[in-house]
């Protein structure tokens, strides 16, 4: 507003006063009255600047992004751009209106800087919004994999913020920032020396809050530190980890982010938990299936259908071939190790705890001193520790009991009762 219309809204409140006083209303009641209906006058403009800023002109412009062809726009409406600028316009009002209500040149100069300091902070969190809408915008670009921002868009978050703090503190000493700047620099040397956990704890939290890297709530592992288990707490300067014996572990801030550790929440959010177990197979009992062991094959009923289909298909490739069945070294025949493994895939598939939808594997690993290893490599759909080790010890134990069925032996490593047993161990 300029100085004319200033002296409009005072001019209204001295009549209102002098009314008041014509009344026969006490003049320290009078006064007192004016600036109550001051005060509540600028709230009501306020609300009102607040309510035509949301209600009308972020709308409107949320329909013309919505409707627009480019979708830089709908980013920006995304990130709530438009909205955090909206918070400006209550802002604005009370900064202007604040001469106009407030004799007491100390209550204008404090409803000001408070004014000021919302509008910092609202600019703050304009341009924050600002940035992350710019990566989005950058990533949907073929070359933003070869030239990544996000680091440069970091050190902009952290000068940005740095320049607030700079000018909050300008407002609330009155100073210049430049000298306010001038001074701190003297300072700096000092302040790294005496706050240095809490330094490089903040710096290490802004880099944890903008990468996502953790959340409370999330499970972590860090044996460098024992932990293991759920954060219920980030501060300034540590993380607090509840371990699962309950026990907590204290992990500096700054360790998140120069040491290594896992991340659980990537499994909490995805469809399954994965199990990955391996089972080593005595390699002396791997052998050809022959016909009574085929027949006996074809009364499992995960496998009915595959013995039957993969009997033609050997016949059938033998017969081409002209494969001599003299010998069951020639052409191609079934294995009891070959069976077993289209079983346990038909079994894992048939489990109703299994993940359909995500890696889902049932191979051999090079063969090693220990046997042949199989590896069961496939997701649970049910992620709740208790109920995870559950469906695996069931799997596991269905799977160990129907290894001898295919003429195989599991390998484990000679106990003092086997030697005894052979005659060699003391008795």
């Amino acid at each position: 507003m300029d100085a004319p219309q200033n002296q409009v809204v005072v001019n209204l409140l001295l009549n209102l006063e002098e009314h008041l006083i014509a009344a026969n209303v006490p003049d320290e009641a009078a006064v007192i009255l004016v600036r109550i209906v001051g005060i509540v006058s600028v709230l009501v403009l306020a609300w009102l600047a607040n309510w035509i800023a949301k209600r009308i002109i972020i709308r409107a412009l949320r329909h013309v992004a919505i409707r627009s062809r480019t979708s830089w726009d709908d980013v920006l409406v995304r990130h709530r751009v438009f909205l955090r600028l909206s918070h400006f316009a209550p802002a604005v009002v009370i900064y202007l209106m604040a001469p106009m209500v407030f004799v007491d040149k100390t209550a204008v100069t404090v409803m000001q800087g408070i004014a000021q300091i919302y509008m910092v902070l609202m600019g703050w969190f304009v341009i924050d919004a600002l940035l992350n809408a710019a990566v989005e915008i950058y990533r949907t670009f073929e070359f933003s994999r070869r030239v990544p921002i996000r680091g440069f868009i970091q050190v902009a978050k952290i000068l940005l913020f740095l320049t607030g703090l700079i000018i909050i503190l300008s407002v609330l000493l009155k100073k210049d920032p430049t000298k306010l700047l001038t001074g701190m620099g003297a300072m700096t040397a000092i302040l790294m020396l005496v706050f240095k956990d809490s330094i490089l704890g903040f710096v290490a939290g802004i880099q944890l809050s903008v990468n996502k890297m953790v959340h409370i709530g999330d499970w972590i592992e860090m044996p460098k530190f024992g932990a293991d288990g759920d954060i219920i707490d980030i501060s300034l300067t540590t993380v607090k980890v509840q371990n699962w014996d309950k026990t907590i572990s204290t992990i500096p801030a700054y360790a998140l982010i120069s040491d290594s550790f896992k991340n659980w929440r990537g499994m909490q959010e995805s469809q399954g938990r994965r199990i990955k177990r391996n089972i080593y197979i005595d390699m002396n009992s791997i052998c050809f299936c022959d016909p009574d062991m085929i027949k006996r094959f074809q009364c499992f009923q995960y496998i009915e259908g595959y013995i039957t289909e993969k009997r033609k298909d050997i016949e059938a490739w033998n017969r081409e071939n002209k494969v001599n069945p003299a010998e069951r070294v020639n052409g191609r025949r079934l294995t009891n190790i070959g069976t077993f493994r289209a079983y346990l895939v038909a079994y894992l598939k048939h489990h109703p705890q299994i993940s359909s939808g995500m890696t889902f594997l049932v191979r051999h690993l090079e063969p090693t001193a220990q046997g042949l290893p199989i590896q069961i490599y496939v997701f649970s759909s049910d992620k709740v520790w208790a109920n995870y080790e559950a469906i695996q010890a069931d799997i596991f134990d269905h799977i160990l009991a129907v290894i001898p069925e295919f003429g195989l032996r599991v390998y484990q490593r000679p106990s003092g009762a086997d030697l005894q047993h052979l005659g060699i161990g003391p008795k």
